[in-house]
């Protein structure tokens, strides 16, 4: 196991309570009332509502919760538009395209089927600003995650590895080029940070130069056998990563397992939370999902998927109706003696 794992494991996402919270020990004394021995019993629902706070940090776990990387982008995306208003410069809006009465333009992502391409850009936006913003203090870095410990590619590893951020476009193709050869489907994305954001969450590190890529590695790696229904096996990618061995993709695998604590139940409101603010973070980047006009076919298809889910939930809602009898046809039970013979 190693003492990098057995750190971080036995740390729980769980928010310490605080020494005020625990109840001070009562010694009864029947000379003493109540106001005079100051012991001030917090009330159940006052220590109940300290665990409500947990989900300020887990936001891969309750959907009320804000997601990391959208917090961590509000930074930039304020100094950026207080600079454009500075220097009298307006903010390159990329040209919309807006719906009239013979055209209408949709977007062909959505929750349950988003953009491959597009969800692919914003997730690596996403891990973009997690590594951009990082703590400034430095977090611990495990082992099996360090890049120079576990090269990715038998090219040497740069000294400066660890000083330079990596550009949005270099996640991209990274995260593209896994995806791509995988197959992997756009929902494999987004739970792809769900689970990144988790394990930042759990075992309190970040995500850093140093590490960026074996994380998402495992971070996909996981994802696509939860999600996908024939998913790719760690020989697999040992296919796509010429460099990599198997024994290493397993560790990584394991590892990430054991710091998640093995919670990889992904709720749909937790699913829909990431996938929502993944558009907010392209709106705000000005990185827009592309429109097309509604087709004759595609007009078909959703009113024909319409009425279906209209007929499924007018069957669903049917035996919960109650309806009132009426009294012409209301028949009274009649009781007759039972003969026992």
């Amino acid at each position: 196991m190693g003492n990098t794992t057995s750190c971080c494991v036995s740390s729980s996402p769980k928010l310490r309570r605080n020494a005020h919270s625990r109840l001070e020990s009562y010694r009864p004394d029947t000379d003493l009332s109540r106001e005079d021995t100051g012991c001030n019993l917090q009330h159940i629902s006052d220590r109940e509502n300290i665990d409500d706070l947990n989900m300020e940090f887990n936001p891969s776990d309750h959907p009320r919760a804000s997601t990391i990387f959208l917090s961590k982008s509000q930074t930039d995306v304020r100094e950026k538009r207080k600079s454009l208003f500075i220097n009298h410069h307006p903010p390159g809006q990329i040209a919309r395209k807006y719906s009239s009465c013979s055209t209408i333009f949709l977007d062909d992502s959505t929750v349950s089927q988003p953009n491959l391409k597009y969800t692919i850009k914003c997730v690596a936006l996403a891990i973009y600003y997690h590594i951009k913003n990082r703590d400034p203090d430095g977090r611990m870095l495990l082992d099996i995650f360090d890049e120079n410990l576990h090269p990715l590619s038998k090219s040497e590893v740069p000294p400066d590895y660890d000083k330079h951020n990596p550009e949005q476009k270099q996640i991209y193709r990274f995260v593209r080029t896994l995806f791509s050869a995988a197959q992997l489907t756009a929902e494999c994305a987004i739970v792809t940070l769900v689970y990144l954001e988790r394990l930042l969450t759990y075992a309190e590190i970040d995500i850093c130069p140093a590490n960026w890529k074996r994380i998402v590695l495992g971070a996909i790696l996981l994802a696509s056998k939860v999600w996908d229904d024939q998913a790719v096996w760690n020989v697999d990618y040992c296919q796509i990563l010429k460099d990599i061995t198997v024994e290493d993709m397993n560790e990584l695998e394991r590892q990430f397992l054991e710091l998640l604590q093995f919670n990889i139940n992904v709720p749909s409101s937790v699913y829909a939370k990431y996938y929502f603010d993944l558009r907010s973070l392209a709106e705000a980047n000005n990185l827009s999902f592309p429109l097309e006009p509604l087709s004759r076919e595609r007009a078909h298809k959703l009113e024909a998927i319409s009425r279906l889910c209209e007929d499924k939930y007018k069957d669903l809602r049917r035996p919960t109706r109650k309806r009132s009898a009426s009294a012409d046809n209301l028949t009274l039970a009649r009781w007759s003696p039972a003969i026992i013979s």
